[in-house]
């Protein structure tokens, strides 16, 4: 799989000072929507966006169980490979997290026409 890696923080120390465990933010990269959240797991990404009914799951909040909760109507996801764990069989894009020496990077795969 070919990814396109785009800088989110400069090092490590940024990126857990900036999101301390479980805390959302979401970040707009290359048009996708993308939660980066903190869990006592590491660090997750997933599409913003509930497969349910489009809620933005930054606004929900993630639990003990390394799950991210839909603020709509209490779905959950597991953080690692994105799939529900209440509510139906949706399942969450998830994305890799890389740190490097230059900073810390999210994974966003590559279309077919850019490879």
């Amino acid at each position: 799989m070919n990814y396109h890696w785009i800088k989110i923080f400069d090092n490590q120390t940024e990126l857990e000072s900036l999101i301390p465990i479980n805390t959302i933010i979401v970040f707009e990269l290359r048009n996708e929507k993308i939660c980066v959240t903190q869990t006592q797991n590491g660090f997750f990404a997933v599409q913003d966006k509930c497969p349910h009914n489009g809620a933005s799951l930054s606004k929900g909040f993630c639990n003990k169980n390394n799950e991210i909760i839909c603020p709509l109507h209490r779905y959950s996801f597991n953080l690692e490979n994105g799939k529900a764990t209440s509510g139906g069989a949706f399942a969450l894009k998830t994305y890799p997290i890389q740190s490097k020496k230059n900073g810390v990077f999210i994974g966003i795969e590559s279309k077919w026409w850019e490879m």
